[in-house]
């Protein structure tokens, strides 16, 4: 099911605030420098786990962390360094664990991959495909129990859909009314394959109608119509009316894993990433300020902060130590358990 255009987007007023769209647009843009320093580290060697960047896909993160409060939860993927930076967390402990340093958000323990920061609701990320799903219906189970007005929301990809704990988890929400935002980011790959070389048909937001859920499908690039569908399905989370599933169509510029383009996978790959690039949503964001009447010093001061916190971040993890060897067994083995082997 497609979604409905809100009533204020007719009527000729603007529902969204100018300083509410500088706030995601220096959030996309901090996201996306991000992404392409670490980009860069990758290639140098000098950043050796696995890294998914999230370069394209930044109005999603953006525009959904918009609607949250610091108490809301997420949950995100191999592909999470934007919903980390959305959610606020501390970008050089992110920057620290992908260095693999004890000051990293994990400890230096899990990587790009496992990214945490529960003092602002970021729960966690995890790599298994569809594996956080469950945690965030299990977090939203929670908040309902505890009669929170919380929400829970479970970042995922196009690839998830096809794994049955997505489906498992959209009916027990459904079923209990949970508050939780199942938000899927269609990049149209998982991994190295296109939608349409794995399904027969492209169209994963009817799977909403089937669990019994609202459903939208929604231009993922474009960082209002993000925002304000987000705005709808918190609204409806929090006041009792159960899920939805937001379809958010997308486009990531670089590789399945790494900076490279994939111009060499797939079947359309190659013919496909120049038209998306033309829908930048960053490009986008800021065509909409500057009709607003946002001018190019406030864009250029937004980019130098932006590079001024990356830049710091990475001085920060090159300088911070390694994890010490002796606490290798460290968070695997309860500690002082006792007893005989």
């Amino acid at each position: 099911m497609r979604r409905k255009e809100p009533k204020a987007a007719s009527s000729g007023k603007s529902d969204v605030s100018r300083e509410l769209l500088f706030g995601m647009y220096r959030t996309m843009l901090r996201i996306r420098v991000f992404e392409e320093r670490t980009g860069d580290l990758v290639e140098a060697g000098e950043v050796g786990t696995p890294c998914h960047l999230y370069v394209g896909q930044e109005a999603i993160a953006a525009g959904v962390c918009a609607v949250l409060g610091e108490k809301d939860y997420i949950w995100g993927t191999h592909r999470s360094h934007g919903h980390y930076i959305a959610k606020g967390g501390d970008m050089k402990a992110m920057m620290a664990e992908i260095f693999g340093r004890a000051a990293g958000c994990a400890g230096g323990r899990g990587g790009s991959m496992h990214l945490v920061a529960p003092e602002i609701g970021m729960m966690g990320s995890v790599p298994i495909v569809a594996g956080t799903i469950p945690m965030a219906v299990g977090a939203a189970l929670a908040v309902k129990l505890r009669g929170e007005k919380r929400v829970s929301v479970a970042f995922f990809g196009d690839g998830s859909t096809e794994e049955g704990h997505f489906h498992e988890s959209m009916n027990i929400a459904a079923l209990h009314r949970l508050p939780v935002l199942f938000v899927l980011e269609n990049n149209l790959y998982a991994s190295h394959l296109h939608i349409l070389e794995r399904r027969p048909k492209d169209n994963l937001v009817e799977a909403a109608e089937f669990h019994g859920m609202p459903g939208l499908r929604i231009d993922g690039n474009d960082a209002v119509e993000v925002y304000r569908s987000a705005r709808e399905a918190s609204g409806r989370a929090r006041s009792g009316e159960g899920p939805t599933l937001m379809e958010c169509r997308t486009y990531r510029w670089r590789g399945h894993v790494g900076p490279s383009t994939d111009m060499d996978v797939g079947v359309k790959r190659k013919g496909e990433l120049g038209e998306w690039m033309k829908q930048d949503p960053i490009a986008r964001l800021r065509e909409r300020l500057s009709a607003m009447g946002m001018g190019a010093p406030e864009f250029a001061e937004a980019e130098r902060s932006a590079i001024r916190e990356v830049d710091e971040a990475v001085a920060f993890a090159r300088g911070a130590p390694y994890p010490d060897p002796s606490s290798l067994a460290d968070h695997v083995y309860a500690a002082g358990g006792g007893g005989e082997a």
